[in-house]
């Protein structure tokens, strides 16, 4: 643990997130939009049966690191020169064991969401307790900063605005979608109360499908809903109030509704789900909004990919471009996500895009360099 986060401190002293990250993703550009990408290839990094990843992030400074918490507690970093550097389960380490007061035998991990500021990391593990653990470089730093033991946790999806201030978002647990916040750099998370949320509806939760709930551009936040009710709520400070806004996204069963939602800027939106047992089905699963997420409108209904767990949009594209990803492969689109071309059978669950042509994906098994072309 203390190797890798001593070379993530090396890697992020001028750190730069992919997908989704601590800030604006991508400027407005005025060049003309490219023709478009007809095809991928794809460089596989880690190859392993046990791995089974949906949290991903990408640091850059001197070099490239993408940064991984698995299914199985582990947490990992792809360094220069190497496929599989180093990989460390937190649930063998001592610390582990001291600060959630478990014996390893019966602490089961499972991290479906990480998010990296400049100096150190946080991941969340699903159901309960659900465990929110600060990483450090310094391996005596590691800790437990919030945890929480109703029978109904779940957390599926989390970011930051800034190096301060950050999110997580899960299940409801009373009459309302569990939302954590922190204001002091994750030392402490508050939970919000339901006083102060939208009601949630009847089995509306979230997917921990890719970590891609939570949209964030400035001090905007979008969360989208899923289930029996998929909805998208929205907060234009921070977290500090909030609304929800319906979508015409297919929805009504435990297994349906948005699993993925991105924002190129303010106003420019997309989200992709389905329903995951019946992938191929494209009735109603991609939305699109251009006034901020008050109103969605259905696209390429009835074609295109069917149910994806995680999309995002090409950076440098003028909000045009956009990938996504499931276990039934890749697909794109350079019209807003009117048309899409498929460009591979390959199955990821979660895609961070490094630049406008290269992007890392992880899934079942594997964690992958993609490289879009022309």
């Amino acid at each position: 643990m203390k190797k890798i986060f001593s070379a993530i401190v090396l890697v992020i002293i001028s750190i730069g997130i992919g997908g989704c990250g601590i800030t604006k993703k991508y400027e407005p550009i005025s060049k003309p939009i490219k023709k478009g990408f007809s095809k991928v290839e794809i460089e596989t990094l880690v190859q392993d049966s046990t791995l089974n990843v949906r949290a991903l992030e990408i640091v850059t400074s001197e070099f490239t690191a993408p940064i991984y918490l698995t299914s199985n507690g582990e947490l990992g970093i792809l360094m220069p020169n190497s496929t599989y550097n180093h990989v460390d389960s937190l649930k063998d380490r001592p610390l582990y064991n001291h600060k959630i007061n478990l014996s390893n035998d019966s602490l089961k991990l499972n991290f479906r969401a990480l998010a990296v500021l400049s100096n150190k990391g946080f991941g969340i593990s699903i159901s309960s307790p659900a465990l929110l653990y600060s990483l450090d470089a310094d391996l005596e730093k590691n800790k437990v900063v919030y945890q929480e033991t109703h029978p109904k946790a779940f957390y599926d999806a989390m970011d930051f605005w800034n190096e301060e201030e950050g999110i997580a978002i899960g299940d409801p647990t009373d009459d309302c979608m569990s939302i954590i916040i922190t204001r002091d750099g994750g030392d402490n998370w508050i939970k919000l109360s339901c006083d102060n949320l939208p009601e949630a509806k009847e089995g509306e939760a979230a997917f921990a499908a890719s970590d891609t709930n939570i949209a964030i551009v400035g001090d905007h936040t979008w969360v989208a809903t899923g289930g029996k009710a998929s909805r998208v709520m929205y907060s234009p400070d921070k977290g500090k109030t909030w609304t929800v806004y319906d979508t015409p996204i297919i929805q009504g069963k435990e297994t349906t509704g948005m699993y993925s939602i991105d924002f190129y800027d303010e106003l420019n939106g997309f989200a992709i789900g389905g329903d995951y047992t019946k992938p191929n089905d494209t009735l109603a699963n991609k939305i699109r909004t251009v006034d901020g997420g008050k109103t969605w409108h259905v696209v390429a209904n009835g074609k295109g990919p069917g149910y994806r767990s995680c999309v995002q949009y090409v950076p440098n594209s003028d909000s045009k471009e956009l990938v996504t990803i499931g276990f039934k492969g890749i697909d794109y689109s350079n019209d807003e996500g009117n048309s899409w071309r498929h460009l591979s059978d390959e199955g990821f669950y979660t895609i961070r895009f490094l630049n406008d042509s290269v992007a890392y994906a992880a899934g079942r098994g594997r964690i992958s360099k993609l490289s879009f072309r022309d």
